[in-house]
């Protein structure tokens, strides 16, 4: 393969080499680990904590159940589904290792631990056996995966059948007005919060641009579907600032 023939994909705005992408996004998270959950608060205002319980409510863990939380660093998702469902057992995964470090460090994970593994691995290429899990969580996460559809493709390889996929991401909200309002804030606010708590405002403005080069809920529905899931829907939260979207193995 020559130079000309290498496949391309974006960072934020930028257009890079599919094979460098991982790496930079490693970097993003690894220079933010410490901070990242101080700026979910922040950018947010806390509403993520709101919509991650929206997510519980929805996806409504069972007792004994096995879940892998992909991209789940710092175990907000893993504490809340481990938290509902007595017996089940949660597998962390995710790329950067210093936000499993930082996920290990929090109360909830010393309290849960027999119940817990923290693994580094790629969303791309899961390191487990086919029909291991009985549900998968990515939230904040997907959109940070270099080919997304190998993502959702290993996310159905890896679920038994009767298994569930839920993804919480940033999502586009359907009014064009209050869309601009939003990115105003986005591109204007965020990154300048990162340098500020984070002492890091390109990572941030990365986080920013990520979001905009998403698919909208439709197109990703859609997405979840090729994969081979059924019974696929979405329900925006906060007017389409985010969304989550649910599909099954049938």
């Amino acid at each position: 393969m020559t130079a000309n023939d290498k496949k391309t994909t974006h960072f934020g705005f930028q257009t890079v080499d599919e094979d460098k992408k991982a790496g930079m996004v490693h970097g993003v998270f690894t220079n933010v680990a410490s901070k990242y959950d101080v700026m979910n608060d922040a950018m947010s205002l806390g509403i993520h904590r709101i919509w991650k319980d929206a997510m519980m409510d929805w996806l409504a863990p069972r007792p004994g159940q096995d879940l892998l939380d992909v991209a789940g660093g710092t175990g907000d998702i893993s504490f809340r589904f481990l938290g509902r469902a007595p017996g089940a057992h949660a597998t962390v995964l995710d790329m950067t290792e210093s936000m499993l470090v930082e996920g290990r460090k929090r109360a909830e994970a010393g309290q849960m631990a027999s119940s817990l593994n923290w693994v580094v691995g790629d969303a791309m290429a899961l390191p487990f056996e086919a029909g291991t899990f009985d549900v998968y969580t990515i939230s904040f996460g997907i959109r940070n995966v270099t080919r997304i559809q190998d993502a959702l493709n290993e996310a159905f390889r890896v679920l038994r059948p009767g298994g569930r996929i839920m993804v919480l991401e940033f999502s586009q909200i359907p009014n064009d007005l209050m869309q601009k309002v939003y990115d105003l804030y986005s591109f204007n606010i965020i990154p300048k919060m990162g340098k500020l708590i984070a002492n890091d405002a390109a990572s941030y403005q990365y986080l920013v641009e990520s979001i905009r080069k998403f698919p909208d809920q439709d197109t990703f529905a859609g997405m979840i579907r090729s994969a081979g899931f059924e019974n696929v829907s979405y329900r925006n939260l906060s007017m389409g600032i985010a969304a989550l979207h649910s599909g099954w193995k049938i």
